[in-house]
């Protein structure tokens, strides 16, 4: 479950190159080294391959900690922040350019027209309903960038389960079930995400979507 799920039997030529990733993670640091561990290895390559950050806009917990790492590492860091959350998530300097939204909804919005990709990493309720959104907009036919997961410590092991279970009960497309990439290191993360090539079906065409207007819209996104 933990590292094989996305993965190709033949590769890709045609890789993809991202400039810029969003990453979805906890502005706590949970209990475990091996969380914080992951998002300074994350942070680090993606200083090595030159890819560019946008993620949350908090500089404390797993946020601060790859923020920090990608930022000292010379690369450009975006944070999309609500402004509410800004005495809560933000503690002493801000990190990079740092960009004030109006509510949660814009904030989703701006960093997905932001980024090439997504990956999440440990994080609460607010983490999981962003990797979340970004799997039902894959699955709506609103983007096909890829979408990653990485599983530190089998920390995701009972979400992904619960994807199964969507699966056997018949709420979720097998092929569905493919939209997210899985893997236990960064280095094997990227790669898959670079070889990925997404099959499931899409609810509807992109064409069909005004998206430029949805990811710039505060409103929010549409759920299924």
């Amino acid at each position: 479950m933990e590292g094989e799920e996305g993965s190709s039997a033949t590769p890709n030529v045609n890789k993809r190159i991202f400039k810029r990733i969003c990453v979805f993670c906890g502005s706590r640091a949970g209990y475990k080294s091996t969380f914080g561990d992951a998002a300074l290895e994350l942070g680090k390559l993606l200083v090595k391959r030159k890819i560019n950050l946008v993620y949350g806009g908090g500089s404390v917990g797993l946020m601060g900690l790859i923020s920090q790492t990608v930022f000292n590492g010379g690369c450009h860091v975006l944070g999309v922040i609500p402004k509410a959350l800004l005495p809560h998530e933000i503690s002493g300097e801000t990190i990079g350019e740092v960009k004030e939204v109006a509510d949660m909804h814009q904030r989703k919005a701006e960093m997905a027209k932001h980024a090439d990709a997504f990956i999440a990493i440990p994080g609460g309720y607010g983490t999981m309903e962003e990797l979340l959104e970004v799997i039902t907009w894959s699955q709506l036919g609103i983007h096909d960038k890829p979408v990653g997961l990485l599983n530190v410590d089998g920390y995701y092991n009972s979400l992904l389960a619960l994807f199964d279970k969507g699966v056997e009960e018949g709420f979720i497309e097998d092929s569905a079930r493919h939209i997210v990439i899985i893997a236990n290191t960064a280095d094997e993360l990227i790669k898959k995400m670079e070889e990925h090539e997404p099959v499931h079906d899409k609810v509807a065409p992109g064409q069909s979507w005004e998206v430029n207007q949805l990811l710039e819209s505060n409103v929010g996104s549409p759920k299924i």
